[in-house]
Formats: structure tokens, sequence, C-alpha cells
């Protein structure tokens, strides 16, 4: 059917004639509402947005020279960051003498890291990015379902 007949349906029905592929030969058009397309179309985009999850990374400070119970308290910070699906920046400053010493603060942060029991994955391992040691961690999804 030629453009202008379409057209002329659609007047008649009070809709609009849309056209779904233009390029196909012979193009392919649609008679419908479009001003209900898109409203049902925004409103289903607005719904998947309300949906989503947005990542945040939250971050942790430790120190070279951390005693037991500071570490116990940032694991425990760790954990509920963790528990609320957040990735966790844990990160050593070194300062002075630390930094002919760096292996140390390498020993914290797998301590630390082995203080989460298991709940959490690393996605970057310790490294030392100038004068900071720097190590990513998100939560163990496996370690959640198996939970559930």
């Amino acid at each position: 059917m030629s453009a202008h007949e379409a057209q002329k349906i659609a007047d008649e029905a009070g809709l609009d004639l849309v056209k779904i592929s233009p390029n196909a030969t012979p193009p392919v058009c649609k008679i419908m509402d479009y001003g209900k397309f898109k409203f049902e179309q925004l409103k289903r985009e607005k719904e998947a947005k309300k949906n989503q999850k947005i990542v945040e990374i939250k971050e942790i400070w430790l120190s070279m020279t951390i005693d037991v119970g500071d570490l116990n308290v940032k694991a425990k910070q760790a954990l509920k960051f963790l528990a609320g699906g957040n990735k966790i920046k844990v990160s050593i400053r070194l300062r002075g003498r630390q930094n002919a010493h760096s292996d140390l603060g390498l020993d914290v942060m797998f301590k630390f890291f082995d203080m989460l029991e298991g709940k959490a994955v690393m996605d970057k391992k310790p490294g030392l990015e100038g004068r900071t040691i720097l190590m990513v961690l998100s939560p163990n999804k496996a370690a959640d379902n198996g939970k559930k």
C-alpha cells in the first residue's frame, strides 16, 4: 500500500502512521497512537532505572601499625559495606621510614582480607602505588548465594 493511502487510513482512525523500519523495502509502518507509545516507553525506562542498584565505592584507611582491636573494628565496618553490596577500597598511606618496609603494609592488607571470612573477593590485589598501598574488594556473590 502506498504511504499516502496508509496516512489516509491513520487519519480516519485518529491515529498516527509510524515508520518501524524505514530502510526496508518496502518500508514497514504501523498505525498507532504515538503519544501513548512514547508515554509507555518512558514509564518502562523509569521502572528499569528505579530497579537499578548503584554500586558505591567505600574507602577504608588502615595504618601499618594498626592494632588487632582497631583492625577488628575496621573489618566489622567493611562487612557492613559488603552486605550493602558496595565495593571497598582499602588503603594504607606510608609515611617516612615506612616506605622502606612496605612488605609489612602488605601483611596488614592480607590479614585484613582474611578477617572478612570469605565474604569478599579481591578485585585488585594489594600493591604499592606511590606512597600508598591499595586493594579493592567486592562482595562475594557465591558466599551470599550459599547463605540464602
